[in-house]
């Protein structure tokens, strides 16, 4: 697998020569962008569709567990593309199937249909896993070493940037603003509700053809471009290593780490407009929580902006520690007040997730030396949780309400205290301690 390690200075990495990496690394970041505005308008669609189909909030959760999933499902043979076609190949590959997924949204809304949007939602993953087994690590390796966490913390904002963007353009072009209430929806006579659910439906077609489109032509401009190669990178056929990656006890809870941020941040951000329109909460419609929603991957990206300064100077450990506590007493407050304060508090929790997926990926792979191709790629699979863990809050919520399912992202966040204190210590820190 392809993938190289920033934290290990046994590592290998660019050459480090006077070489300027700007543009290559500007080029790779618009990838970044993409795929985060890309998976953020899944917090669009699942209040669009919830009342479309009369789903309860376990089904509509299906669409996070079929996006998230095929991180699970395509992470591996996406490593194995990258090993045989390269890291430029591949992000080709990964846009133009992204592309596919996003043409997959029209046949879909024209029938409509809500496995076939499960299944487009598939195939645009399995495009956006491509690109980040291949983009994260060619960041990572694309400069110096030392700085490879900032760095590869700066190319994550601009992933948010995407974040903060979509569900400002998903509430204005998906979003109806004036949507029937499930009763008004029920009570519709069979044709009726036919023609209310292909024209609801029909939102989705145009946005997701730009985007098709867009995809495409920005994998001919990375295709055309010439980014440079790292053979140090890749990993060499055939060769022999006396370790395995499951005796690197910091990689298997870093891999539990990445399980449980993305799902607590995937929850958090699925439920976030039918949380605000909850009337104890924000009352708002759902277009109007779309933009609140914004606020939420905006934090993100601000945070990472400032931990990408802040982590040349604050150990990844501590920082992440920090951050974890306050998202944690954050998520609290809100499940415990209602209103203004409820809405704010869990919004800031974006800021604090922000450098959370970098520092929890750089972590778990240190020191695995020429095992790190194989344990980041554990690492990437492991962000099936979000996939899972907003599938268990959504059937929660159909129980207690959607108020209280929030202690679920508590308890990821209390994991991830723990790992940034203790679980993160590679095994030379242990023999040590």
């Amino acid at each position: 697998m392809a993938i190289v390690s920033p934290n290990n200075s046994s590592t290998t990495s660019a050459p480090q020569t006077s070489t300027s990496y700007t543009v290559p690394l500007t080029v790779v970041t618009t990838l970044f962008f993409m795929w985060g505005f890309l998976t953020c308008l899944n917090d669009i669609l699942v209040p669009h569709l919830k009342p479309i189909f009369d789903l309860n909030y376990r089904q509509i959760m299906l669409i996070q567990f079929a996006f998230f999933g095929a991180y699970f499902l395509f992470s591996i043979p996406s490593a194995k593309i990258i090993d045989w076609i390269g890291y430029q190949r591949s992000m080709v590959l990964g846009l133009l199937t992204m592309g596919a997924g996003a043409f997959l949204f029209v046949p879909a809304a024209s029938v409509p249909s809500y496995p076939l949007f499960l299944m487009a939602l598939i195939v645009l993953a399995a495009g956006i896993t491509c690109l980040q087994v291949a983009a994260n690590p060619y960041v990572t390796v694309l400069g110096k070493p030392e700085t490879a966490s900032s760095r590869l913390n700066l190319t994550q904002a601009f992933n948010s940037l995407g974040t903060f963007l979509a569900p400002f353009f998903g509430g204005l072009l998906i979003l109806s603003a004036a949507p029937k209430t499930i009763e008004e929806i029920r009570a519709l006579a069979p044709d009726a509700l036919k023609v209310y659910r292909i024209h609801e439906a029909a939102s989705v077609k145009v946005p997701y053809i730009g985007l098709g489109i867009a995809l495409v032509v920005l994998a001919v401009a990375i295709g055309s471009f010439k980014l440079p190669k790292i053979p140090q990178a890749q990993r060499k056929v055939g060769e022999k290593v006396n370790d395995s990656i499951w005796k690197h006890r910091n990689l298997i809870l870093g891999a539990v780490g990445i399980f449980v941020y993305v799902g607590a941040e995937v929850s958090i951000g699925s439920f976030l407009v039918n949380y605000f329109s909850q009337p104890e909460i924000g009352g708002l419609s759902e277009k109007i929580a779309a933009s609140y929603v914004a606020l939420y991957w905006g934090g993100a990206m601000v945070g990472r902006f400032i931990g990408s300064g802040l982590l040349q100077r604050v150990r990844t450990g501590h920082l992440l520690g920090l951050c974890a506590v306050c998202a944690a007493v954050l998520v609290a407050i809100s499940m415990m007040s209602t209103g203004h304060v409820a809405m704010w508090s869990i919004i800031l929790v974006g800021f604090f997730n922000s450098i959370m997926f970098p520092s929890i990926f750089t972590l778990g792979v240190a020191e695995l030396g020429p095992l790190t191709g194989d344990g980041s790629g554990v690492m990437i699979m492991a962000i099936v949780g979000g996939a899972l863990i907003p599938l268990a809050q959504g059937a929660v919520a159909d129980r207690i309400g959607i108020h209280h399912a929030f202690f679920m992202p508590v308890i990821c966040y209390l994991y991830i205290l723990y790992f940034a204190l203790s679980g993160s210590k590679p095994n030379s820190q242990r023999v040590c301690t």
